[in-house]
């Protein structure tokens, strides 16, 4: 450790205050309100109240959840949606609350345990605190080493949307005939198609509602719920449940076959984050509710009618049939068996299969290679705040040029300067205390 760095605690320059009186009343909320409502997670901002009183404004501030140890740098006055969390403020103006925010962020501990981390762990974790004028300097470096990542992030994701729309063009293509047909008029079908409802090529049916008491942890019989389902994945590790035994009547209903198509029937209503569709690769599985099954007869292959339904044609039809409150929607086996599909001969679906997979086949691993790419940059990013927040991210020379700053001075000097204000901030308050306990003994 250097000479003008100095090792103290997170309480040394953070105190807190609980989120009570800044809790919102009212949780019907609007995008034409003013004020957001925080919570220390993912989400962060629930929504926007109207409320005007309770709002916190003393900035810029860490939010700090209570017992996941998630945390959000804030710099922005809000309310909060529950008591589950800190608000974590500066004990003295000199206190660097961004670079305290990123020093947490290296500073992560285990939290699957059910208690409340601030005070019995994070605030007696120690760190190392440069100057403050090295401070400002890791910050900036940081920052524009993050920018450059951003920026590298942002173009995979670019390119993985633009990928989306080049399978759904690939699709789109397949199934009006283009890879086919070489005279094929943009809008209109081959003159060999013809436009045939699913139950005319397929045999459908429902999941069985299986009772969860049942379920074991291994088993003969794998059970498929809605969270094992994803768009052409089986996630087979996803909360697995077996059963060993089975009633012949359930089992005849419920078992599938392998090159069934499954989709799936219940999600959000309105975004269309369901008619998730997979293929059946594999034996001893068996169908949950809510969850349907194709099975398709000699006129359709198994593998053509899947990839019709990750088209927008299918999906559109799909969902013109859901039902459902706000939260949540619903579609029927109607959705399934009553849709339209636009079937050529069987050579024709072979070939159109076969063109299909080799160019996805090409999109898969461009995509496999930019979520590797987005995964390093992650990774990345935390080594840089490791490096930061370790006092090994400035050079030599960025460090001499902090030294020559007008107001710099070790850190030692800095840390006497904000514990000597916390004590007195700590005596004052104790002192209010007293007078007010004499006075109410009067």
């Amino acid at each position: 450790m250097r000479e003008d760095c100095i090792e103290c605690t997170f309480e040394d320059l953070l105190d807190y205050e609980q989120p009570t009186k800044y809790i919102v009343r009212s949780t019907k909320y609007s995008d034409a309100y003013k004020t957001p409502v925080l919570t220390a997670g993912k989400s962060f901002i629930k929504g926007y109240t109207n409320e005007t009183d309770g709002i916190f404004d003393d900035l810029p501030t860490i939010i700090f959840d209570d017992f996941t140890t998630a945390t959000q740098f804030v710099d922005f006055a809000f309310k909060v949606k529950s008591s589950a969390m800190k608000i974590l403020v500066p004990t003295n103006k000199l206190v660097n609350m961004k670079f305290l925010y990123n020093c947490i962020q290296v500073n992560q501990v285990r939290n699957d345990t059910h208690k409340r981390y601030w005070i019995s762990v994070y605030a007696k974790k120690k760190i190392l605190l440069p100057p403050l004028a090295e401070q400002h300097a890791i910050l900036a470096k940081t920052e524009e080493l993050f920018s450059d990542l951003d920026n590298g992030i942002a173009n995979f994701k670019k390119a993985q949307a633009q990928l989306k729309i080049y399978r759904q063009a690939v699709l789109k293509k397949a199934f009006e005939g283009g890879f086919t047909n070489e005279n094929v008029i943009d809008g209109e079908l081959p003159d060999n198609w013809k436009a045939k409802m699913i139950s005319d090529v397929a045999d459908t049916f429902g999941g069985y509602a299986f009772k969860s008491g049942d379920f074991e942890e291994k088993g003969k019989y794998q059970v498929l719920r809605m969270g094992n389902v994803r768009p052409g994945i089986l996630r087979y590790e996803e909360s697995p449940v077996f059963l060993n035994k089975i009633d012949e009547k359930a089992l005849e209903k419920a078992l599938l076959k392998i090159n069934d198509v499954i989709v799936t029937q219940t999600g959000t209503k309105g975004k269309r984050d369901y008619g998730f569709t997979v293929l059946i690769n594999k034996e001893n599985l068996l169908l949950n509710q809510r969850i349907a099954a194709i099975r398709c007869k000699e006129s359709c292959i198994p593998k053509f009618l899947l990839y019709y339904t990750w088209t927008d044609k299918f999906k559109n039809q799909f969902f013109e049939n859901e039902t459902g409150n706000v939260g949540q929607g619903n579609v029927g086996m109607k959705a399934v068996t009553n849709t339209f599909i636009d079937i050529p001969t069987l050579p024709e679906q072979t070939q159109i299969v076969q063109e299909i997979e080799s160019r996805l086949s090409v999109c898969d691993k461009v995509e496999q290679s930019i979520n590797e790419s987005i995964l390093k940059a992650e990774v990345l990013r935390q080594s840089i705040l490791k490096k930061a927040f370790e006092g090994k991210l400035l050079n030599k020379a960025e460090i001499e040029q902090c030294k020559k700053e007008a107001d710099y001075e070790p850190a030692s000097e800095l840390l006497k300067k904000i514990k000597a204000e916390k004590l007195a901030t700590l005596r004052q308050a104790q002192g209010t205390k007293i007078i007010t306990k004499k006075k109410s003994k009067k």
